[in-house]
């Protein structure tokens, strides 16, 4: 039993550990003009972190909690950067997004089924990441790749993490990696298709200013 609690235990702090990893590279991006969320994709996915790190300590999770709760912290500071840095989040799917975020949070706190919260939030998250890819597929280079292959690592983690096949705690990192995974295949994949020689003028411009170097 102490071998097994040691595996949870490592995985569960290694999601953490991914999870605060992550962000690194894509708030570097961001802050260089590189990468450019979307706010509206953004409030929703601070929203939801918080939501399902009150969900999952309401339902008993221990190792898990790791990848989490650095996710909600991740997902704020991210938010945070958006409203100057990124772009959309006015328009009518939008609102819906933030109408179904409230309706997640609402359903959290109206049901006494922890694993109900969590399908809700599930649910909000992948609209969310609808929302986000349409961009994502027009313009690869405005989200950051490797941030979405570590979150997905991250998720397969905190599966792990739970150290048991409980369905309400499993969801989540699931979902999170599987999610983070079809993201990466389509940034990748459109790389890819579109060459490297596609890649939009005002990255290369915003790159060259945040080292100092003028672009041709």
């Amino acid at each position: 039993m102490g071998d097994q609690l040691s595996i949870f235990a490592v995985a569960g702090l290694s999601a953490g550990a991914l999870s605060l990893i992550d962000p690194i590279p894509y708030v570097r991006d961001v802050r260089r003009g590189r990468t450019r969320p979307h706010r509206g994709t953004h409030l929703i996915w601070c929203v939801l972190g918080v939501t399902v790190l009150l969900s999952q300590l309401a339902d008993g999770a221990t190792w898990s909690l790791a990848m989490v709760g650095a996710q909600a912290v991740a997902t704020t500071v991210t938010f945070g950067l958006s409203i100057r840095n990124g772009e959309g989040g006015v328009g009518r799917a939008d609102v819906a997004m933030f109408l179904l975020a409230a309706a997640a949070v609402a359903g959290w706190r109206l049901s006494s089924q922890p694993v109900v919260a969590t399908g809700f939030v599930v649910v909000a998250d992948a609209i969310g990441v609808g929302l986000m890819l349409p961009k994502t597929w027009r313009n690869p280079w405005s989200e950051t790749l490797s941030t979405f292959v570590l979150a997905t690592a991250a998720g397969a983690l905190g599966v792990v993490a739970v150290g048991a096949l409980d369905p309400a705690l499993m969801l989540y990192p699931a979902y999170f990696a599987g999610a983070n995974g079809l993201t990466a295949a389509v940034i990748g994949v459109r790389r890819a298709a579109l060459g490297a020689a596609r890649e939009p003028r005002w990255v290369s411009v915003a790159a060259a200013g945040a080292t100092g170097s003028r672009a041709p």
